[in-house]
């Protein structure tokens, strides 16, 4: 008799168990998915296109700048002196040019009388052609000079913080080697991975909840998810096995402050509940 009792008593709780298991699962379904993962902040390279000395730089570690912020400017003396001497070869060229489209002119005119013979008149015509090629070649190298006199300043690309002081005043670098290193806070994404079995919960332009370990809360949407699928990445957490396939996904914040840093990791909250589920007002 006890062993019936026993019997039917852990059938009770088994069937019990496997409801509650249930409407768990499906109560988690079609409410919220949380997800873990990492601030992700871009890193710019600012470096100068030309090469040369460098005559002042404006930031240090840790300050924040304006996009079109001045950071580092070259010496450039040099380069207004390339530039002045393009400019008085290109008001040379140009007055060549007056010159031989004044001569072409006059010869064109007496050639259809017959005072000037049809050799002089392609003459003129030649001499006019190679000077609108001079002044269309002094023009050029004015232009990249000009060029090359504003690439002696960096200009902050973005808002964002100096990270790191590459180059000191009086320093000779060449083109492409890096003065700062700046971190762009304006987007701020996180990126976090999502099993399979919960990849259809959620979508491109989805809301999102981003908190912190310190209490801040952000809120952002879902903005890019990978097509495909992957092994879950040792440093996020996750309760399935590191052989559980994953996809990658991007939750971009809305108006992230100061309070967000590379790597931090983060906890994100999707609402999936169906909206025909959810009150008049969404929620």
């Amino acid at each position: 008799m006890k062993k019936i009792v026993t019997l039917i008593v852990s059938i009770v709780i088994g069937v019990g168990g496997l409801l509650v298991y249930e409407l768990l699962m499906h109560n988690d379904e079609n409410g919220e998915l949380t997800l873990y993962g990492n601030v992700d902040i871009r890193d710019v390279v600012l470096s100068f296109r030309v090469s040369g000395r460098i005559a002042a730089v404006h930031f240090e570690e840790g300050d924040r700048v304006e996009k079109g912020d001045v950071v580092a400017v070259l010496d450039q003396d040099t380069f207004l002196e390339d530039l002045a001497m393009v400019k008085a070869e290109l008001t040379e060229e140009k007055a060549l040019l007056v010159k031989a489209e004044r001569t072409y002119t006059r010869r064109a005119k007496l050639v259809k009388t017959g005072a000037v013979s049809e050799s002089l008149y392609e003459d003129a015509l030649a001499e006019r052609d190679r000077a609108q090629a001079r002044v269309k070649t002094a023009k050029a190298r004015m232009d990249r000079n000009e060029t090359a006199l504003e690439d002696t300043e960096i200009k902050a690309p973005s808002t964002g913080i100096i990270l790191t002081r590459v180059r000191e005043p009086g320093s000779v670098i060449q083109a492409g080697q890096p003065v700062y290193t700046l971190a762009v806070d304006d987007p701020v994404w996180v990126r976090t991975y999502v099993a399979e079995p919960d990849l259809g919960r959620i979508y491109s332009g989805q809301q999102a909840t981003v908190s912190t370990d310190t209490g801040g809360i952000y809120e952002g949407q879902i903005g890019f998810i990978s097509p495909q699928t992957e092994f879950t990445p040792k440093n996020v957490e996750t309760t399935q096995l590191r052989t559980d396939l994953v996809y990658r996904l991007r939750v971009i914040v809305d108006n992230p402050d100061q309070g967000l840093r590379q790597g931090m990791p983060v906890s994100v909250t999707i609402d999936t509940t169906p909206t025909s589920a959810r009150g008049e007002d969404g929620t």
